[in-house]
């Protein structure tokens, strides 16, 4: 679907409420949707389902009162075969867990389990002075 990719960023820092978090949803399908991977094509539904997953996971379990958290998609121009996905709270004493097994009747726990199918690779990294960034990566199609 891309033909030509430079160097592109997307950063937007969103209240850490549900509000904040259905709104980075939608920001992230505008985005892509002007670089070229519209929702309903792979690298798009792969990339809204993950910008999704984290936002949640920042509203519930990094969320600091009175303290937002920030969105930001890269495709950088020596990388360009990777679109970077990252969501900065300020909880970096709350690092995400990967492997968690939920019951077969639990609401929740399952969300990572789907970010780490979705991207290429993901992690968590300290976010200095108290936050941390959780990213994603997807691989991107050859132009």
């Amino acid at each position: 679907m891309k033909s030509e990719i430079s160097s592109q960023r997307f950063s937007q820092l969103l209240s850490a409420t549900p509000r904040g978090a259905r709104l980075a949803r939608l920001l992230a399908v505008q985005q892509l949707d002007e670089w070229g991977w519209p929702a309903s094509c792979p690298v798009g539904e792969s990339a809204v389902l993950v910008v999704a997953e984290l936002a949640a996971n920042a509203v519930t379990h990094g969320r600091v009162r009175d303290r937002g958290f920030r969105l930001t998609l890269a495709v950088e121009a020596e990388a360009s075969d990777t679109l970077r996905i990252e969501v900065v709270d300020p909880r970096g004493d709350r690092r995400p867990l990967a492997r968690r097994i939920a019951g077969p009747t639990a609401e929740t726990g399952r969300g990572l389990l789907l970010v780490e199918a979705l991207a290429a690779r993901w992690g968590s990294e300290p976010w200095p002075p108290s936050g941390k960034v959780v990213w994603a990566e997807i691989a991107l199609p050859c132009p």
